[in-house]
């Protein structure tokens, strides 16, 4: 069991709210944080069919039932959500309750809904880096680009390949299914797959739907339900234009680089190594580690990229409100100074000086104002 980041923001909110949600993708821990900070509350399951036939049948029966209790995979049962809201408006029940979710599709929905003020969301994603104990995190970034985050690769030693496959047929496409109904398993492995391909690039519907071969509204909709699922995110443009011409398409990214990596057909940590896409799935990783800092603490993540119509981008900039902090993502082992040619340029447009470079290498130094850091010491951007 791991110490979890979101675990200080958990226990210090969990007296101010009567109700928590926890979402995130499957597997990234949900349960097991649940039960350490809620010992004493009961505990169901929505996975069980006889229980989510029993709720279904009567809400009101079971939720008097209860205790303080944690409802997981709650998604599972989204009518229970409006009998849930009575308890929350009853001045006089004090219990409390835990509700965890991966789909954000359909749980988002229905919590604004009948739960909007009512409880206080978290996302919980997979393992940070700094999560790890020191003798199981990898100390080379092959090695972390391909196992990922997921807890139970690391707390049982397994092979990532082999638990990802499973993970990817038994979770992925069983929640597809049951959003969206395909039927042609085939197309849709086919479609995953291009998006893995195309992670770090723009995403352009017309070419990824007609490389999978289906239609535009059909690819907006299936990478609608993986960004739900918790199997990518995608990655905005920032809108401050400083008096230029900008792109608005937003990046594509995926949540794990281990899924990623078996997506891609990588087998092994020495593949990464001289793979042709070796600068996109390091940047996803960059991105992903630095986005859970955010959520883990409760807070959304304000990170985005630039990019103008004349060729000047900057991998990922946060928005400090007032100005951005420009960041460059660069693989190479050694540090060059190229590198940060694009945080001095939108630099200069801001009259800011500072910002930083996370490259593949281990020192850590500063140029000038611009911090120079290594993958293994990424910035604290909170």
């Amino acid at each position: 069991m791991y110490t979890r980041a979101a675990e200080k923001y958990i226990s210090r909110i969990q007296s101010k709210y009567r109700c928590i949600t926890i979402m995130g993708p499957r597997q990234s821990g949900k349960t097991t944080i649940s039960k350490k900070l809620f010992p004493t509350f009961d505990y169901f399951t929505f996975e069980s069919p006889d229980l989510r036939s029993r709720v279904l049948l009567d809400p009101k029966s079971f939720l008097k039932s209860i205790s303080s209790s944690i409802l997981d995979e709650v998604q599972k049962v989204p009518e229970l959500l409006s009998y849930i809201q009575e308890i929350l408006d009853d001045p006089s029940d004090s219990r409390k309750l835990i509700l965890t979710g991966s789909n954000n599709l359909l749980l988002h929905e229905k919590i604004s809904q009948s739960l909007a003020g009512r409880t206080r969301i978290i996302e919980l994603l997979p393992l940070q880096r700094k999560e790890l104990p020191d003798k199981e995190r990898p100390d080379d970034i092959y090695t972390t680009l391909f196992f990922g985050g997921y807890p139970r690769i690391f707390d049982q030693k397994l092979d990532p390949t082999e638990w990802l496959e499973d993970y990817y047929r038994t979770y992925v496409e069983r929640d597809v299914r049951m959003l969206l109904n395909v039927g042609d398993l085939t197309t849709f492995d086919r479609f995953v797959r291009l998006c893995a391909g195309r992670a770090g690039q723009l995403i352009n519907y017309d070419s990824l739907a007609s490389d999978a071969g289906i239609s535009q509204p059909t690819a907006k909709s299936w990478l609608s339900v993986l960004q739900a699922s918790y199997i990518c995110f995608l990655l905005e443009p920032h809108y401050r234009n400083f008096n230029k011409r900008i792109i608005k398409s937003p990046k594509l990214y995926f949540t794990d680089t281990g899924l990623l990596c078996y997506l891609l057909r990588i087998t092994s940590p020495e593949q990464i190594a001289t793979y042709p896409l070796i600068g996109s799935i390091f940047e996803n990783w960059v991105i992903s580690e630095l986005k859970r800092t955010f959520h883990h603490h409760g807070r959304q993540a304000p990170l985005y990229f630039w990019r103008d119509q004349h060729g000047h981008e900057v991998d990922l900039v946060v928005d400090q409100g007032a100005s951005l902090f420009c960041i460059e993502i660069k693989s190479g082992q050694t540090f060059q100074k190229n590198f940060i040619n694009a945080v001095i340029w939108l630099n200069k447009l801001q009259n800011r000086s500072d910002g930083a470079c996370i490259y593949g290498g281990d020192e850590n130094f500063l140029v000038n104002d611009i911090m120079i850091r290594s993958w293994k010491d990424l910035p604290d951007l909170l």
